[in-house]
């Protein structure tokens, strides 16, 4: 990883779960923002410290079943359900478990490149509303935990460059569109792209939209403080962590068609409020095994969506200003199952790959390029040759890695495997599963999980807690999409 992975070193405490009373907690009150307050423990700041350990502060180690109770129950420990713990956490009196298969963030979110950018979203797409929403909480975020010493956010500016004269037509309308819908947008002509970045070229007739505001963000540093400001919680009884836990069924009422709580392979965990499905692009499959044996019928059509990333460690041949990515990127990022982009290479019999240059500098001096995006099932094994094509394609907007072999980059090279949870109609699902209201499903945010986490949490929390919303939830209910 070209960022510094950052884990949690809490003080050991008793690995057995103390099971809460049903009646334990008192009537729910909700604040409206995600980081409405400053995160301390014991009256002071909470803070990161440089060196850190993985094991989580609250797990059942024995090896015997053994039952415990929570207001709300979240399987997935990815950047959603732990968004979504907090927001329950420091907006509610409620109680919160987190169960995983894995341990925290080893999905898309943990393999990607932290944009926190708008530039190539559209001002009249369904996810516009929870991006914007997302973008201010994050900075909300950062404003509180910059106090605490720890500044997540890199506002480096991202630019979205073209190469033709169509391209550049196409940019010119969109940064009108981001103007009027209220962002800091201007449009750059391949001489003022230049002096941006030197080491780009475009061509006379290329150009980009350029987005002052965008920023990046170092996402395994973030996590680790929201893991951590959940942490402080457990001494409070309101919030325990299962990892290495997988959920094997959802236990059903007897008297009603509510789910009670879910089954794992260690415990069993009864939730009183709600039960929410937020493992990324497993949430299908584990979604059909949940339910398989009950009488509704739920097809959640996530599918995984592999992505490599090349991390050239120590990079000194240039160095980049601003995020960059490609017009092909916001093309690729919407490509059906079968429709191939203007990037596509095939590299296996009956797999289409498409690759689309992107490209950041982290604060580490790192190169980050990238992305491809593939539909090969669960696999997270490199494949060279899309390396190959990422670096290919770099070279022909960044003329200077032409004369450098990727070969020479071997001690210094990183590679990044995610799977994004890919929806087809290329929004997320959150939303009741129809017939169990206290079931939530909150995944299907391809390569947006990080961009539209916070805002993605406070839609979860204000539809168990009953509020009206910030951001109209019906564009991502499962009605009509998935069932």
């Amino acid at each position: 990883m070209a960022s510094v992975t950052l884990h949690i070193q809490s003080p050991p405490l008793n690995h057995d779960v103390v099971s809460l009373p049903r009646n334990h907690f008192p009537v729910v009150t909700f604040k409206t923002t995600f980081f409405g307050s400053s995160l301390t423990a014991n009256g002071k700041p909470l803070s990161l410290r440089k060196t850190f350990r993985t094991q989580p502060v609250i797990t059942s180690s024995s090896s015997s079943s053994s039952t415990h109770t929570f207001d709300v129950v979240i399987i997935g420990a990815g950047i959603i359900g732990l968004t979504i713990a907090r927001q329950f956490l420091i907006g509610s009196d409620l109680s919160v478990a987190v169960v995983d298969k894995d341990v925290p963030c080893s999905g898309a979110t943990g393999a990607g490149q932290g944009y926190l950018w708008m530039v190539h979203k559209e001002p009249e797409s369904d996810t516009w509303d929870l991006t914007m929403r997302s973008y201010k909480l994050w900075q909300m975020f950062a404003e509180n935990v910059r106090t605490q010493g720890l500044d997540p956010l890199q506002e480096l500016g991202s630019l979205l460059v073209g190469r033709t004269a169509e391209e550049a037509a196409t940019l010119k309308k969109k940064v009108k569109r981001l103007s009027e819908a209220g962002l800091r947008a201007e449009y750059l002509t391949s001489d003022a792209l230049r002096l941006k970045e030197p080491e780009l070229e475009v061509g006379k007739d290329g150009g980009a939209a350029f987005l002052p505001d965008d920023c990046q963000l170092d996402a395994q540093r973030a996590v680790a403080f929201i893991q951590k400001a959940n942490r402080h919680f457990s001494t409070k009884g309101r919030y325990a962590e299962f990892f290495h836990d997988p959920v094997t069924s959802l236990l059903r009422s007897d008297s009603s068609s509510e789910v009670e709580g879910v089954r794992t392979s260690k415990n069993t965990l009864y939730s009183k409020k709600a039960v929410i499905v937020a493992a990324g692009c497993w949430s299908g499959s584990l979604a059909h095994d949940l339910f398989r044996e009950s009488n509704i019928l739920l097809n959640v059509p996530v599918k995984p969506r592999k992505g490599h990333l090349v991390v050239l460690e120590n990079f000194s041949a240039f160095r980049l200003d601003h995020g960059l990515m490609e017009m092909g990127y916001v093309d690729h990022l919407h490509d059906s199952l079968d429709h191939k982009s203007s990037h596509s290479v095939k590299v296996e019999e009956g797999q289409a790959l498409s690759v689309s240059m992107t490209a950041t500098m982290d604060t580490m001096g790192n190169l980050v390029l990238g992305s491809s995006r593939q539909f090969t099932g669960y696999s997270t094994r490199v494949d060279e040759s899309i390396i190959n094509h990422i670096w290919k394609r770099a070279g022909e907007f960044f003329p200077k890695l032409k004369e450098l072999p990727l070969g020479d980059f071997t001690l210094d090279r990183k590679v990044r495997i995610g799977l994004r949870p890919y929806m087809p109609d290329g929004k997320p699902v959150i939303g009741p599963v129809p017939g169990l209201m206290n079931v939530i499903i909150a995944t299907g945010h391809e390569g947006g999980g990080l961009s539209m986490a916070l805002g993605t949490a406070e839609m979860v929390a204000d539809m168990v807690l009953g509020n009206p919303g910030t951001v109209d939830m019906a564009a991502f209910a499962l009605q009509g999409r998935c069932c």
